[in-house]
């Protein structure tokens, strides 16, 4: 036991729990100085952001027939935008889409024609009333009452040759009913809470399989209606009303293409691009989310502005690098437009995606959250952005004590026509489900991270609509993404160390709250799983540590030359060691603590013998692999021979992509293991791992050294 270190621990611990809890009021800091940052903040408009959203996803509409066989609404006004803003490269760059063609709605009404003639739902009210994927159909049928349409449901409720009715998820119902004979089906939703009874969810159906022939069935028509208007429907149909309803449906499926639109604000050196924005404006063609996501496209449009209008004017130096800006389908066009571009991408920095940043956050009872990126990909760029998050954050609270009325605001970010509020923030481990997963993608390995505001109580339904937006948020996410943008794409020498003084400050608090987890694994410890939770917990801090310092080191790309910062930045890491050692001295304390208390004798790590075995082999990707592409790996594991695959079995699931991108010729297969278990809830299995990598040397990726 070290008692030097034990002393460090009790510095380390006391001081950042300190400062989270109490900044100095008068004192925010952020990487530009104040005279840029002003310039960002007072050119940056939520409400400009805000009209983007209103005009390409204002309300859910019917997609004109137009539009697929010219421009969408979305990629035409975003690049017109661009135009009359004057960023440079703005484009529309078509591609083919991964199928021929896409459901499209035209017609769908459904009438009560007995015993009386009304109106039930209609495409016309509102786009989400008609699910996606319903075929074309004109029937006159009887409504039939099926719960929440179950299969014991159905059947029991006679639906051959009609309508079912029920409340619950419309696929289930639907695939359900016409298994049973049903023409069609109307769903009333439940899949949110009641705190909005008008919500209708997206809904689709498909073909599907028969379970008991095997057979492919193709779907029917669906509707949908809202639970406010459903329940009426629903308790005339269980008391026993005959009602017959008209269902008319026309549908078709369309030709289209994917429309990427990007532009790039160049820098000093062109071809270095320092930050890549990207953001989905489609997710599907039919739905048309205003939060989810134009606010995304929206907000890095106005980031795109605001950049070159300060670089343009004067205001702003232009940076040394280049920022690039990407608008397309989420996942569907941006692995495409990554794979079409790596070439010319592939050196890129990082990546900051927004996705679902413009809700008012009191509104939607949401925070704004970074998701970081994952420890095979770190990387700066996470604390980069959280320090204008925290500028953002803390200088916008509603309270600031010691404060005069007056003056209680420091740094007060808020849009002439948005809520003036708080700015509730926080920062998250990974997420992905958006297309920064694709810069993430082992085979590119573009780090990347995403904003976004959640919960979202509107998420993916008819209440996805610009009255939830705010041009204060709208602002305010504008302002951290023009920042952390401009702050990476003009980094020098000296940025990169003021960066890296933030990553360590971080790491510190960062470990000391890893130091907790991992006094709690030793506290719900017994006699008899105390050496396991013991050497989970010291894991657990040993993996952290090797994130922090490989954060540390991915600063070495900003600067001009690695010996220019190697002393302050090595110094640096040997901080974050020295903290790692003195949480791993302190748990070393607690561990024997906790081994009197339940009577039984301190442990001693030991490893397995195929830990051992794990320890020993060190993978490094071979040349040819490195930044492969997004399709690579795939390829280098379709060419692989197939006997030889299977001679290592994987029997569970396991994060493979994490697993590749932690391989650099350092991480032993143990400590990459310890890295996976760090960032997940269970632990996986060590030889399914230590076979994936094996999978990967016989597929040429990977060689042992």
């Amino acid at each position: 036991m070290r008692k030097k270190a034990f002393s460090i621990l009790l510095a380390f611990i006391a001081v950042p729990l300190f400062i989270s809890a109490q900044y100095t009021p008068w004192y925010y800091w952020t990487f530009l100085p104040k005279d840029q940052m002003h310039e960002i903040i007072g050119e940056a408009s939520g409400e400009t952001a805000y009209s983007t959203i209103m005009e390409t996803g204002g309300y859910t509409r019917n997609r004109p027939l137009e539009e697929y066989r010219t421009t969408f609404r979305e990629s035409e006004y975003i690049h017109d935008k661009l135009q009359q803003y004057g960023v440079p490269g703005a484009k529309i760059v078509r591609m083919p889409a991964a199928s021929d063609s896409t459901w499209n709605g035209i017609r769908g009404d459904l009438w009560e024609v007995t015993p009386g003639r009304q109106k039930i739902v209609s495409y016309t009210d509102n786009v989400f009333q008609l699910t996606q994927g319903s075929n074309s159909a004109d029937v006159i049928a009887e409504l039939v009452w099926v719960g929440s349409g179950s299969t014991e449901e159905v059947r029991e409720a006679d639906v051959e040759g009609k309508i079912a009715v029920g409340h619950g998820n419309v696929t289930q119902i639907h695939n359900n009913a016409v298994l049973s004979g049903a023409e069609g089906v109307l769903a009333i939703s439940t899949s949110r809470n009641y705190f909005d009874p008008l919500q209708i969810p997206q809904g689709r159906i498909r073909s599907f399989t028969d379970p008991d022939t095997g057979e492919r069935i193709e779907p029917a028509f669906a509707f949908q209606m809202n639970i406010r208007e459903g329940q009426y429907l629903r308790s005339r149909l269980l008391r026993g009303e005959k009602i017959i309803a008209h269902a008319q449906v026309e549908t078709s499926m369309e030709p289209y293409e994917l429309q990427n639109v990007e532009a790039l604000i160049p820098g000093k050196n062109p071809d270095e691009i320092g930050v890549i924005f990207s953001a989905h404006i489609f997710e599907g063609l039919v739905k048309q989310g205003a939060n989810d996501n134009k606010s995304g496209g929206a907000a890095i449009l106005e980031v795109a502005r605001v950049l070159n209008r300060l670089i343009e004017d004067g205001r702003l130096p232009r940076p040394e690098r280049s920022i690039m800006f990407w608008w397309g389908p989420e996942f569907s066009g941006s692995r495409p437009w990554v794979a079409e571009n790596f070439e010319d991408i592939k050196g890129a920095y990082c990546n900051i995606n927004m996705d679902m940043v413009g809700e008012w956050l009191s509104l939607n009872n949401a925070y704004f959250c970074l998701m970081r990126t994952t420890f095979g990909n770190a990387h700066y760029v996470n604390d980069v952005v959280e320090n204008y998050y925290r500028f953002v954050g803390e200088g916008n609270r509603e309270r600031i004590q010691n404060r005069r009325d007056f003056d209680k605001v420091p740094h007060r970010i808020v849009a002439p026509f948005g809520a003036d509020e708080p700015f509730h923030y926080s920062i998250e481990t990974h997420y992905g489900a958006s297309d920064h997963v694709v810069f993430n993608n082992f085979g590119v390995q573009i780090p990347g991270v995403m904003m976004i505001a959640w919960p979202d109580q509107w998420y993916h339904t008819s209440g996805d609509l610009v009255d939830k937006s705010d041009p204060t948020q709208l602002k305010r996410t504008a302002v951290i993404g023009a920042a952390a943008a401009y702050t990476i794409a003009n980094a020098d020498d000296g940025m990169a160390l003021k960066i890296a003084g933030e990553i360590s400050s971080n790491a510190t608090r960062r470990l000391g709250h890893q130091l907790v987890i991992a006094m709690e694994k030793i506290n719900s410890a017994n006699a008899g799983s105390l050496a396991g939770r013991y050497k989970d917990a010291v894991s657990l801090v040993e993996a952290h540590v090797i994130n922090e310092k490989a954060t540390l080191e991915s600063v070495y790309e900003l600067a001009s030359e690695r010996r220019r910062v190697a002393d302050q930045v090595e110094s640096l890491k040997l901080t974050v060691e020295r903290v790692g050692e003195a949480h791993l001295d302190a748990l070393e304390v607690y561990m024997t603590s906790m081994a009197a208390r339940l009577g039984t004798d301190p442990v001693t790590i030991a490893l397995t013998e195929l830990e051992e075995k794990a320890d020993a082999i060190i993978p490094a990707l071979v040349p040819e692999a490195v930044k492969m592409g997004p399709a690579g790996l795939s390829q280098y594991m379709s060419d692989a021979p197939e006997e030889e695959l299977e001679k290592y079995p994987i029997a569970t699931r396991i994060d493979m992509t994490e697993i590749a991108r932690l391989i650099n010729g350092e991480n032993s297969v143990y400590t990459i293991k310890k890295m996976i278990d760090a960032q997940q809830e269970g632990k996986s299995e060590l030889n399914d791992i230590l076979n994936y990598v094996e999978r990967l040397r016989v597929a040429g990726v990977v060689e042992f050294i």
